[in-house]
């Protein structure tokens, strides 16, 4: 009896406690519930930081290698041989009165391709007096059928060294003697040639990376237009100057340096630029008539020879800057080595261009000619001509600027455009493309000198034309960033 009432005593209670476990149960749902959500969002959480991390990792890879349609800079380079025969006419001097006798070191033309993913530019460098517009844009025509490279992306210099073959005639008797002939069968060679630097240096791109740096070099060169104390000027072509009244005129020092490498850091290019009249050899007389590149070709010979690679040589604003032959028995090979030497130099302590992304710019121009001028003086564009055409073009690559001028610029219109345009790597290019003569100031043509006379048929205003149409385009590329 006393089992069964112990039993029948226990069910209230097991009951009782089976009502408090049904209490509790909510509270572990609820708990069980947080535990699950907590962990899921543990979880979720997780998965999105790993995203932002996904994210922003495709990011700082884009910003540093570009996207997969830019891709890594890739560059290519060339050099082809374009030393004519013995015989041919040289250009650049009105005194020569019989054809070359002889070759004291060949003349190249030099190519340097980029390619950005985006947009390719070619820029060459021939070792002539200059490259005429019409050659130019017949040469880019075929670049960009064949080779797909857009024709305001191609920049044709000439080096202007004086001392290469006449392809072309501006004027009767200027730059070179009526006598002066013209070898057209080279000229077409010369085309074919300047094409084969683009496409072998196109053929050859690899992937490149850059660098800018600059230097100066200053006693190397000096102003002919040396003033008298009446403000006109006297030219002094050789020093020393006639007299000890006469005042030295502004320079442009600064020496503009693009290397190009390979992945390994080894050279692939070098763009030299630097604003100094390619007229070293004049005072050798005795080989006054032989095939020469001049000092810009003993530039490049120490560059390729100590670091391997391509010597692209711009010209600067070198319109009125001679170099200094003074007591100098070979002026080509000092004058080339000392300079050769400064870009070695400071070569080896360029800047890495992390911005690399290319654009371009090309303007058409019309410069105002002098009235009156006979007839023989308009040979390049008609006796009727009151204007003459040509173009400007601006390269852009990252934080560099390459801007091409046509003619032979004097260094006051290159330092103002440096001045204005607030560029930390700027390169002003003469006799980019085209030749106008000389491209003068207006201040030139009151003090009188060689340049603003018999040197052009530019009148007044051209070089302030020249100047702002340069500072625009800068400015066009500046904001397109």
């Amino acid at each position: 009896m006393g089992q069964r009432k112990n039993k029948a005593n226990s069910k209230p209670i097991c009951l009782l406690r089976r009502v408090k476990r049904l209490q509790m149960l909510p509270g572990l749902i609820q708990y069980g519930f947080q535990r699950i959500l907590r962990g899921a969002i543990m979880i979720s959480m997780k998965k999105y930081a790993a995203g932002i991390m996904l994210l922003v990792g495709m990011i700082l890879l884009t910003c540093v290698f570009g996207s997969s349609a830019e891709g890594a800079l890739k560059g290519g380079t060339a050099k082809v041989d374009i030393t004519p025969a013995i015989g041919a006419w040289l250009s650049g001097y009105g005194s020569r009165n019989k054809p070359s006798e002889g070759i004291l070191d060949p003349l190249y033309a030099k190519a340097l391709v980029l390619d950005d993913g985006r947009e390719k530019i070619a820029i060459v460098s021939a070792d002539l007096l200059w490259v005429p517009l019409e050659m130019t844009n017949e040469i880019r025509q075929n670049v960009q059928e064949k080779l797909g490279i857009a024709q305001e992306n191609i920049m044709i210099c000439g080096t202007h060294t004086h001392f290469a073959p006449k392809i072309d005639r501006i004027a009767k008797d200027w730059p070179d003697a009526a006598v002066a002939e013209i070898d057209e069968s080279y000229v077409q060679v010369l085309k074919k040639k300047i094409f084969d630097s683009i496409m072998l240096a196109d053929k050859g791109i690899r992937q490149v990376k850059l660098g800018v740096g600059k230097g100066e070099m200053t006693e190397i060169v000096y102003n002919r237009r040396t003033k008298k104390p009446d403000g006109t000027v006297a030219m002094t072509f050789n020093l020393p100057p006639a007299s000890p009244d006469l005042t030295f005129g502004p320079i442009d020092p600064e020496l503009c340096l693009l290397r190009v490498d390979d992945p390994d850091g080894n050279l692939v290019a070098a763009v030299v630029n630097y604003a100094c009249h390619p007229v070293s050899g004049d005072p050798m007389r005795d080989k006054f008539f032989y095939i020469s590149a001049d000092y810009p070709g003993y530039t490049a010979r120490v560059i390729e020879q100590a670091e391997g690679g391509n010597c692209i040589f711009l010209l600067g604003t070198a319109g009125n800057i001679n170099p200094v032959r003074l007591n100098r028995t070979h002026p080509r090979m000092q004058t080339g080595k000392a300079l050769g030497g400064a870009v070695l130099r400071h070569i080896q302590f360029t800047q890495p261009c992390s911005d690399v992304k290319i654009s371009t710019l090309k303007q058409q121009v019309s410069l105002p000619i002098k009235k009156d001028l006979p007839p023989e003086r308009l040979l390049s564009v008609g006796k009727d001509a009151e204007t003459q055409n040509t173009e400007i073009q601006v390269l852009r690559i990252g934080d560099v600027y390459i801007v091409g001028l046509p003619g032979e610029i004097l260094v006051e219109i290159g330092l103002e455009i440096k001045a204005k345009a607030g560029i930390e790597n700027l390169f002003v290019v003469s006799l980019a493309n085209d030749a106008v003569g000389y491209v003068c100031p207006r201040a030139a043509y009151k003090e009188g000198g060689y340049e603003p006379g018999a040197g052009t048929n530019l009148a007044p205003g051209a070089g302030e034309i020249i100047t702002e149409r340069a500072l625009e385009l800068i400015e066009q590329l500046k904001q397109g960033t």
